[in-house]
């Protein structure tokens, strides 16, 4: 790596560190104000968040019709039993309320010629409540809103072009701060009174994602080797329909393609879905990932057919799809779109209370790394961008109102450079995907854990392959089949399942 060195940092008492430029870090930044904020983002633009990927759009009870306590209904539903319901029931209410804050932030949300929003019908939905934002492209135009507002906000100071890397103790098992490292090897100490991880999903350890390739679960892996609890660890939502062109990451076809009516069919032109599931298309969406992957399995290549749904409007209706199809070579108003499924979504996580509170004083945790108990097995449609800005609000609200404890970090040090070499992040994605993926086996499993294991002794503790373990290890534990994971070797579901909490240390 060459010349490098260490240099550090001491917040000013009472700031707040956020790991992370995606919609959960930038609004916990910009509601905690006037409290000063240092972000620690290795990116210079929106481009590397997830947020900015997100087509669907943000789910709320915001139609007369709807109310908080269905939302909430269908949240707990889509999670497979292991949804916490006052959590959900906490999403559902406050939601509309963000969304509306959202919207005076200035995020030009779709719609009616009234006036009122524009509200679409997604999977396992009981009505039409997710906002959408020109069609497919909310994720990126409430991040480019965001990333403005923070760039004005007086309070945010942006720490750029830094990837942190691991946590720093207090030497009494609490965390104050972080150390993070810059292309050129320069290694940054920030000593933080609080610590709050934002810093997205786990994709990007997996071989077929949506996900941006950065998204390799570090904070997951920065957490558990100081001790954090993490919760749900296996439960990885597959999207069923990343576009299948050969593109790393794969390009999505978003899920409101299906509620506006495009059906899946196989290479002979047969519809499927309605042999696997009574819902058909719209299923939840576990159960259309595995029905694509079967359908891949026997060599019958599934396709997304939007000819007739969408045809002539797929301009205007879903730039997003349209183009990345279109550079692939696909006319979707003509062909039909190959499709398979791809990691899109970590249910699992750094386990928090409702405010992002971990089981370390010192650390929090908001949006996708954190798991409260939202999700349970499977997420619910367009609920992570809202749960991203309903529990990073109220993680801002309550150090706002709380007095913050100052925080000595342990000696600072450097510590050795971790590589995830090419060939490394290869052997790791290909054994994830295809022994921890849509279908998984004990003898699968133990195989990946013998592989993790062996890399981690190549290279050292790198907080993906600490990640990948904690993910691997706990699908192996869960001998059921349930939402997002999906146990070959035990199909049926326990009837007296409960979310997992491990350590790291609890698996070895």
């Amino acid at each position: 790596m060459g010349h490098w060195s260490l240099d550090t940092k001491r917040l000013p008492a009472g700031a707040v560190l956020i790991v992370g430029a995606g919609l959960a870090g930038l609004y916990t930044a910009l509601k905690l104000a006037p409290r000063p904020v240092y972000i620690l983002t290795s990116r210079r633009s929106e481009k590397g968040a997830a947020s900015a990927w997100a087509q669907g759009g943000i789910a709320a009870a915001l139609h007369p019709d709807d109310s908080p306590a269905s939302h909430a209904a269908d949240t707990i539903a889509a999670g497979d039993g292991l949804v916490d319901a006052n959590i959900a029931h906490i999403l559902a209410t406050e939601g509309p309320d963000r969304v509306r804050d959202l919207a005076s932030l200035g995020v030009p949300f779709d719609r009616k010629d009234d006036g009122s929003l524009y509200l679409s019908l997604e999977a396992a939905h009981s009505m039409p409540r997710v906002a959408r934002v020109k069609g497919d492209t909310a994720g990126r135009e409430i991040i480019k809103v965001m990333v403005q507002h923070a760039k004005d906000a007086e309070h945010i100071t942006p720490l750029i072009g830094w990837r942190a890397e691991s946590l720093i103790s207090d030497g009494h098992g609490g965390i104050a701060g972080a150390l993070a490292r810059r292309d050129d090897g320069t290694m940054l100490g920030v000593e933080a009174d609080v610590t709050v991880l934002a810093t997205g999903g786990v994709g990007g350890l997996f071989g077929v994602t949506t996900n941006p390739k950065t998204a390799r679960g570090d904070s997951l892996g920065m957490a558990a080797v100081m001790g954090a609890i993490m919760r749900d660890m296996e439960f990885v939502q597959f999207h069923p329909t990343a576009i299948d062109i050969g593109r790393d990451p794969a390009p999505l076809a978003t899920e409101a393609l299906r509620g506006d009516g495009a059906i899946l069919i196989n290479k002979s032109g047969e519809r499927f879905m309605t042999r696997y599931h009574s819902d058909g298309e719209l299923a939840p969406r576990d159960d259309v990932a595995r029905a694509i992957f079967a359908e891949i399995g026997k060599g019958n290549s599934p396709m997304l057919d939007c000819r007739k749904a969408v045809g002539d409007h797929f301009p205007d209706h879903f730039p997003t799809v349209f183009e990345a199809c279109m550079r692939g070579g696909i006319d979707p108003r003509k062909d039909a779109i190959p499709v398979a499924p791809a990691v899109h979504y970590h249910m699992g996580g750094v386990a928090t209370d409702s405010y992002g509170k971990t089981s370390l004083s010192g650390l929090l945790a908001v949006g996708e790394c954190s798991a409260t108990g939202l999700h349970g097995a499977n997420r619910l449609a367009s609920n992570s961008l809202l749960e991203a800005i309903v529990f990073g609000g109220r993680a801002a609200a309550m150090l706002l109102e709380e007095d913050i404890e100052e925080k000595k970090a342990e000696k600072i040090r450097s510590q050795p450079w971790l590589a995830m070499k090419k060939e490394v992040s290869r052997t790791l994605r290909t054994g994830m995907t295809q022994q921890c993926g849509v279908r998984r086996t004990a003898k699968g499993l133990n195989t990946l854990i013998g592989t993790i294991d062996e890399l981690i002794e190549q290279v050292g503790r790198a907080n993906p392959l600490i990640a990948a373990r904690m993910i691997a290890g706990a699908a192996l534990a869960r001998e059921e089949s349930r939402g997002g994971h999906f146990r070959d070797d035990h199909p049926n579901m326990d009837k007296n399942s409960r979310s997992s909490y491990i350590t790291y240390e609890m698996l070895h």
